[in-house]
Formats: C-alpha cells, sequence, structure tokens
C-alpha cells in the first residue's frame, strides 16, 4: 500500500464501514476499535475488487512490508539510501537482516538482492524513458558502482542493453510482472498490493 491510489482506496473503503482509523507507512492501518467478522469480509471483498489484500499471517506481513520498504526506497524516493541496503533494510523494519533475508528467499523463492535489482532496474526504465539523465547520472543516482555494472544487470534482465531500451521506448513498456517472464531466475518475487491491519498497543 505504497501507492496514493492504494491508500485513497483503503480510506474509502474504512469509511465506508465508519470505522475509525490511522494509515501508517508501509502499507498497514491501525482500526481504533474491534472490527467484526462481516465488516472484515465486506472490507476484504471491496479492496479485493481494486487489486488489495488483506493479510494476516506474521509472515506474509513482514515479507510485504520488506517488499514495500524496497519499492518506496527505490520508486519514491529522491534518492536511493546511501547506507547498505542490508543495513536500510534491518534498520526500518527493526529486524536483523539475516533474519529478514532467510525468511524472504524461503518465502518468495528469491533473495532480497534480486528483488532489489528487478525493482532498480524498473526505476532505470522509468529515468531512461524521462529522458531527462544520462546513464552516468542514473547509474549516480542509483548508486551503481559504474555504468558498465548498471549495463550488465539491465540486460541481464530485460535481454537489451539501455541504448536499445531507450530506442525502443516510443514502444508499449511491459509491466514490471512480465519482467524476465520465462527461464530468468529473476522472474519471480512480484505481488500485488496488500493492506495489513493492526490494533494500537
Amino acid at each position: 500500500m505504497v501507492s496514493t491510489r492504494c491508500k485513497i482506496a483503503v480510506k474509502e473503503e474504512l469509511k465506508k464501514l465508519g470505522l475509525h482509523f490511522i494509515v501508517v507507512d508501509l502499507g498497514e492501518v491501525e482500526i481504533m476499535e474491534n472490527i467484526s467478522a462481516e465488516q472484515r469480509g465486506q472490507l476484504n471483498a471491496a479492496l479485493h475488487i481494486s487489486g488489495l489484500e488483506l493479510m494476516d499471517d506474521k509472515r506474509a506481513v513482514l515479507i510485504e512490508k520488506i517488499q514495500n520498504v524496497i519499492t518506496e526506497m527505490i520508486h519514491y524516493s529522491d534518492e536511493v539510501p546511501k547506507m547498505n541496503y542490508s543495513d536500510f533494510i534491518s534498520e526500518k523494519l527493526n529486524y536483523d537482516y539475516t533474519y529478514l533475508s532467510n525468511l524472504f528467499s524461503e518465502v518468495k523463492g528469491i533473495t532480497i538482492q534480486q528483488f532489489i535489482i528487478i525493482h532498480k532496474i524498473e526505476r532505470v526504465k522509468e529515468l531512461l524513458l524521462y529522458d531527462e539523465l544520462n546513464l552516468t547520472e542514473i547509474s549516480y543516482k542509483l548508486h551503481y558502482s559504474s555504468v558498465a555494472h548498471l549495463s550488465n544487470q539491465f540486460k541481464k534482465i530485460t535481454g537489451l542493453s539501455p541504448s536499445h531500451f531507450k530506442q525502443l521506448k516510443d514502444k508499449r513498456r511491459s509491466p514490471i510482472e512480465e519482467i524476465g517472464a520465462g527461464n530468468n531466475q529473476y522472474s519471480n518475487g512480484i505481488n500485488k498490493d496488500a493492506v495489513m491491519f493492526t490494533k494500537p498497543l
């Protein structure tokens, strides 16, 4: 529930049910009163229409939080954090990174690092399409060690060089869900948005 569209959809459905709430970052909502099974069912059905889902399983909630931190970090922040991704994610979620990494790999069948690479390449695609930054500037912005490193990752994920991709920018872009579809080892790990609900302490 990182995007504004998702937050608006959730707020509207909660208001329809007469529930008081606080929207929390990274896809969580605190509901101020106890929610009945009937209300929960109605909310789940309404959110499902918008492509959202409720999550109860603690492991699934934590996985979603990891994904949301990465998505927010790469797609919605002006700058990618200068600290190591592992330190950033660990600090943001207040969990040991080794635990997060093992859980993510076990559940998703893909490492956190691979998930980050997928999203960084999608961000590179966006920046190439905006045509405001050159490849060197994009490389610096996303903290690649070099343009060559960026280009190698880009080709591994998309099958195209950045320059070739840019030449095709007038054609329809593939959604991120289809990146590397087929035999690519990075083709897993993209989920639809989800909403998590917690009660205030």
